[in-house]
């Protein structure tokens, strides 16, 4: 396991050439929780992070219907984008009904083509939902088309196999998630929370209405109403559910589909420097 210390210094020339991330998740909100610390990091650093959402959130409320929540959730993510210092895309597929097929095998190697990614982060492919399931499939299926010429020929294949990575889970079967990446997010934490706040209609209202395991104390009822209270509110409901620690990391596990960088690459893919 590399432990990616912030007080590493690495060579200018790896930091001369800007690194190029995809994150891809089921749901929006779904990259900004697994690595939305991450991104930030790279983003201050002046790389380029891009969210791609497969599905545009339109079955996630117990009021909304599908349509006005889609709406809802795209400007969502756009202002959550904004706040990380990332593009977010959402993809226009409904929620609980994701497949990877063909087509979004192909959505998705012109995704990470047009990005020119040199590191895409997904799920894993054990997970509780199926659209979760689903997203880790597809990105495991392009994981070697993004260089193969023929495949999806109206974008060009990239000249080299980007370094693909799993988010970080809790499940255990069939295998345990196993790190092998990790970033100290510690000074980036509140900035993190404060990004996923945007998507309001998640965090303030659909997740405590289903009493989800980090607002359990809450509820829909104990959500602050003033976007002061609320934020500060989500700030302490998501540090006692991590844990109220001195340092907060996100992790990450290398795909064998794609790149399997030596620790020197890592370092230079991973660049989280500081003083």
């Amino acid at each position: 396991m590399l432990i990616i210390a912030l007080v590493i210094v690495f060579t200018s020339n790896a930091q001369d050439k800007a690194i190029n991330v995809v994150v891809i998740g089921a749901h929006p909100d779904d990259c900004d929780f697994k690595a939305g610390g991450t991104a930030i990091k790279f983003a201050q650093m002046g790389h380029r992070v891009l969210f791609v959402s497969l599905c545009n959130g339109d079955a996630g409320h117990y009021k909304y219907g599908r349509k006005k929540l889609a709406n809802i959730r795209e400007a969502e993510a756009q202002e959550a984008g904004r706040r990380f210092g990332v593009k977010y895309v959402v993809l226009d597929h409904h929620d609980c009904e994701l497949l990877p097929d063909l087509k979004l095998r192909h959505e998705v190697i012109k995704l990470i083509r047009e990005w020119n990614a040199d590191i895409v982060i997904s799920p894993r492919p054990n997970d509780y939902m199926a659209d979760h399931r689903s997203t880790a499939t597809v990105v495991q299926d392009a994981a070697y088309l993004v260089i193969v010429p023929h495949c999806v020929p109206s974008v060009p294949a990239l000249n080299k196999n980007p370094l693909f990575l799993y988010c970080e889970d809790t499940f255990k079967k069939p295998l345990p998630f196993s790190p092998d990446i990790v970033v100290d997010i510690s000074d980036v934490f509140e900035k993190k929370i404060y990004a996923m706040s945007a998507h309001e209609s998640q965090f303030f209202d659909w997740l405590p209405w289903t009493n989800w395991p980090p607002l359990k104390d809450g509820e829909l009822v104990m959500v602050p109403k003033g976007e002061k209270e609320r934020d500060a509110w989500f700030l302490k409901k998501m540090s006692n559910w991590l844990g109220k620690k001195e340092k907060y990391y996100e992790a990450f596990e290398i795909c064998e589909y794609g790149r399997q960088p030596s620790e020197e690459e890592i370092k230079q893919l991973f660049p989280m420097t500081g003083k």
